[in-house]
């Protein structure tokens, strides 16, 4: 019988991370974690096969912090997960929507509903995250106080739904990533394929312009990219890239090339090459 996969995800049980190793991997054990860096660190050291790492949300936009780790993780990206998010206004059983004032959720599930909590008169407060807001709310056992989380974590930890839509936005999505520690590249023939790198560039003028020419001389979609500061002295812009395309197609082989050319020694780093995720076609 063969050994049973584990992946980490950082938060309690009810989590989003939570919903979406089930919904991508349900034969999958999934294990919570209390941070990204602990939830890293188990697939580093063997404790777990794999990891479900949320990096951007359609309303909110990129997740704090987790661009940083990702390159010094050692681990590579496989994967690629959307998971709609739908989050629901929960309270200790009982209790009514004119009671509450004040909710708890982590900051990402706070700014995506911010507008209805402001029409609502109900005040937010940060929280670590959804799911253990939900578990907090349910052992203070006060009316005037819920939280914003999933219909899991409020199955798991007994609350009531009192709006069982409060996100701002109709379609409101998080985008995860599925890293391992060793590189998986799909078959090149086997469909459509996404790369992430990042790298830094000389300082010089125009680098970044000239750095990327070669993305768009070579015909390769760049769905995504940020910049953010790397290092203490505040001097040196990583940039975080996705594009469209296979790490062995001889058009991606010869931008990166172009790419390097602009950049530091060793400053490129690819973090993955894997399937495109069907989502982003069936959005078009």
């Amino acid at each position: 019988m063969s050994k049973r996969q584990k992946i980490a995800y950082q938060g309690v049980p009810g989590a989003y991370s939570h919903l979406s190793c089930q919904a991508f991997c349900p034969e999958w054990e999934a294990v919570a974690y209390e941070s990204f860096s602990n939830m890293l660190r188990a697939v580093q050291i063997g404790e777990c096969d794999s990891t479900m790492v949320p990096v951007e949300n359609s309303t909110a936009g990129r997740v704090a912090d987790i661009h940083h780790m990702l390159p010094d993780s050692g681990l590579h990206i496989v994967a690629e997960h959307f998971q709609p998010v739908n989050h629901k206004l929960l309270a200790i059983k009982g209790a009514t929507l004119s009671q509450i004032k004040e909710v708890h959720s982590h900051e990402q599930g706070l700014a995506q509903c911010r507008k209805k909590l402001q029409d609502l008169g109900i005040k937010p407060v940060i929280h670590s995250d959804t799911a253990g807001a939900a578990s907090d709310v349910a052992s203070w056992a006060e009316p005037s106080k819920g939280a914003i989380a999933s219909s899991l974590a409020a199955d798991i930890y007994g609350l009531d739904i009192l709006i069982d839509e409060i996100t701002d936005m109709t379609i409101n999505t998080t985008r995860f990533l599925i890293m391992k520690k060793q590189m998986q590249t799909p078959d090149i023939s086997s469909g459509p394929s996404h790369c992430t790198f990042v790298f830094s560039v000389r300082s010089v003028p125009a680098a970044l312009y000239k750095a990327l020419g070669g993305f768009a001389t070579n015909g390769i979609n760049l769905t995504k990219i940020e910049s953010y500061m790397s290092g203490n002295q505040m001097r040196a812009a990583q940039f975080y890239v996705d594009c469209e395309g296979h790490i062995e197609h001889k058009n991606m082989q010869l931008a990166l090339e172009e790419l390097k050319f602009y950049c530091l020694p060793d400053a490129v780093k690819i973090l993955g090459c894997y399937p495109s995720s069907p989502h982003r076609y069936a959005a078009k």
